[in-house]
């Protein structure tokens, strides 16, 4: 069973555009990202899905790998599907799907990922979850909640709070999870998953993983200490520049 990581990547970005080569600690965004996910022990693969050539070239130039797939995917999921189905592969491989705007993604967290796919036999999909951060709004609908079971299998996700705390004093706190936007999937079931329509509950929130839950496939969710800081926005990205270049100064050790 070989495992890769593929990192979506497109230029075009309504608050970011051209954020995966945003380069002002030196190095271009996606070249952080890549740099992590080789950090993790149980990935054997890493390259990049995306639908322009200044990318590709960019990735090319620090010695990642780089796949040009089409401009008209709707979803990184949709790009990285491409790309599995070009690269071939056994039906039970596992892809990671790795978000390019998370330059501080932790590489034990996709261990981990890798893990409870590897032990979940009844699960062609698994994703990442944490406890909500105490500074995180759980009625913020940009953070999406993930409910699940005793086996550790996602019940719902949904952009409303969950789960609803109907009495007074009832500890939510301690049931409330975050979820985290990476995937693990078996290669035959991604590439199923990208040809099936969206579901009526996947357009209603705008979560295309609720597509695998109508369709009655079970999901794994591994749940680890917390979230890594996602770029979105200029400012977000000066704010990782900071903290990079304090940690190439060797700041607070």
């Amino acid at each position: 069973m070989k495992v890769v990581a593929i990192i979506p990547a497109r230029y075009a970005s309504s608050r970011f555009p051209g954020k995966p080569l945003a380069s002002q600690t030196g190095k271009p965004l996606i070249q952080h990202v890549v740099e992590r996910v080789l950090r993790a022990r149980r990935i054997d693969d890493c390259l990049v899905a995306t639908d322009d050539q200044r990318i590709a070239d960019a990735v090319e130039s620090f010695g990642g790998c780089a796949v040009l797939t089409r401009d008209d995917h709707q979803s990184g999921t949709d790009r990285i599907a491409e790309a599995v189905e070009a690269l071939g592969g056994e039906p039970d491989d596992i892809v990671l799907n790795v978000q390019g705007d998370e330059p501080e993604i932790e590489p034990d967290h996709l261990d981990r990922l890798v893990e409870c796919l590897s032990q979940s036999s009844a699960c062609a999909m698994a994703t990442l979850a944490c406890p909500f951060p105490a500074d995180v709004d759980p009625a913020d609908p940009n953070c999406v909640k993930v409910v699940i079971d005793d086996a550790g299998r996602a019940l719902y996700f949904s952009r409303a709070p969950l789960p609803y705390v109907r009495a007074s004093g009832t500890q939510a706190d301690a049931r409330r999870l975050l979820h985290l936007g990476v995937y693990a999937y078996r290669r035959d079931f991604l590439l199923q998953f990208a040809r099936w329509e969206s579901g009526a509950l996947e357009r209603v929130e705008q979560l295309e993983q609720l597509r695998a839950l109508e369709r009655g496939c079970a999901i794994a969710v591994r749940i680890v200490e917390r979230a890594c800081v996602g770029i979105d926005t200029p400012r977000e990205y000066k704010q990782f520049v900071a903290r990079q270049l304090a940690a190439d100064a060797g700041i607070g050790e």
